[in-house]
């Protein structure tokens, strides 16, 4: 007769035809040759070992074998951190994945947006070693800061497929911050004009928009939205049809669990061309039908008489006609030279 014996457990499986164990998974097939099969089905990790299969000869002769089974990767949620890890800005996280297999699986952890791990801080240099890749159970992030807020992925395999991965999303918080890209806007009365600011948060902060201590709600002048990217989210309003009581300060708040935090955007006029020439124009006075003189349009004054009011030319002496001026040259005469002697009046 042919027998199965498991070594490893001390157990007999088959006699003959007969299975022995009370085991169903374990089957014997006999080809009516000299072929003695052990059938195992659904193979589990406890089956590994030494198998002997023995005849019953005299003296007995047998043969022995090692069955070797390999098991797929698991991630032991129970001894691995949970789905969701909060921590505080600066401080220091421990991210856990147990796993079981054989051969024993190997651990890697990645982030899912494909960026590095901050792993590590060098004290002396102050200088963060990234690595996109981390291998080992525990990783520990140290001083961490919001760049490193994410989804981090625990991958386990054992060259036996399939590998397995566990998703740990880390959550750093800390209180609002904000940025205003433009704290002076100027717009011209009957235009839209948009304001915005940008804020930083974890948890979510609520965002709103104040002006002379009243909180802004949305009309049909008035209107405010939102843009979330991560912790990082844009807050805008827009106001339509500016009018004068518009000009001032608004306050963007933020707050969340950890604290709160505002910023201030000033809205000034701007006048445009139109509403400038509008008040700056001024009637031009009539003119009178006569024409200025020179001397009269001219501011400089070199010393003329003042004839502002009088239209008739200054008065001259007239030119004495041709005869006069004959009769009042007298001639002189000394020695032998003539010499003219003009007169005038």
């Amino acid at each position: 007769k042919v027998a199965w014996v498991h070594i490893d457990r001390q157990m007999i499986l088959t006699i003959g035809r007969h299975v022995i164990t009370r085991i169903p998974r374990f089957n014997i097939i006999h080809d009516s040759h000299h072929t003695w099969t052990l059938n195992i089905r659904d193979v589990q990790a406890e089956d590994k070992g030494y198998y002997m299969c023995q005849v019953n000869t005299d003296p007995m002769i047998s043969m022995t074998g090692h069955l070797d089974v390999v098991v797929p990767p698991t991630i032991i949620d129970e001894e691995s951190s949970p789905s969701t890890v909060s921590i505080r800005e600066k401080h220091n996280a421990s991210l856990i994945c147990k796993s079981n297999g054989v051969p024993y699986p190997n651990i890697t952890w990645r982030r899912e947006d494909g960026r590095p791990i901050f792993r590590d801080t060098q004290k002396n240099s102050g200088v963060k070693l990234e690595k996109a890749v981390h291998h080992g159970e525990y990783l520990d992030l140290q001083d961490i800061s919001r760049e490193q807020m994410g989804a981090y992925l625990c991958i386990a395999s054992n060259k036996i497929p399939p590998s397995v991965s566990k998703r740990i999303t880390l959550i750093v918080e800390f209180q609002p911050m904000m940025y205003i890209p433009n704290q002076l806007i100027g717009a011209p009365v009957n235009t839209q004009v948009t304001i915005e600011c940008t804020t930083e948060a974890s948890p979510k902060a609520i965002t709103y928009w104040v002006f002379k201590e009243v909180m802004i709600l949305r009309s049909q002048r008035h209107h405010t939205e939102e843009e979330v990217e991560g912790y990082r989210l844009h807050s805008r309003l827009t106001i339509k049809q500016v009018i004068e009581a518009d000009y001032g300060a608004y306050k963007c708040v933020s707050k969340n669990s950890l604290g709160e935090t505002e910023g201030q955007i000033r809205l000034y006029e701007i006048v445009s061309e139109s509403t400038s020439l509008a008040t700056t124009f001024t009637p031009r006075q009539t003119r009178s039908p006569h024409r200025h003189t020179t001397r009269e349009s001219f501011p400089y004054n070199p010393g003329l008489p003042n004839n502002q009011w009088s239209r008739q030319p200054p008065h001259r002496e007239p030119r004495p006609t041709q005869p006069e001026v004959q009769e009042k040259w007298n001639w002189s005469s000394r020695g032998d030279s003539l010499r003219p002697v003009l007169t005038l009046f």
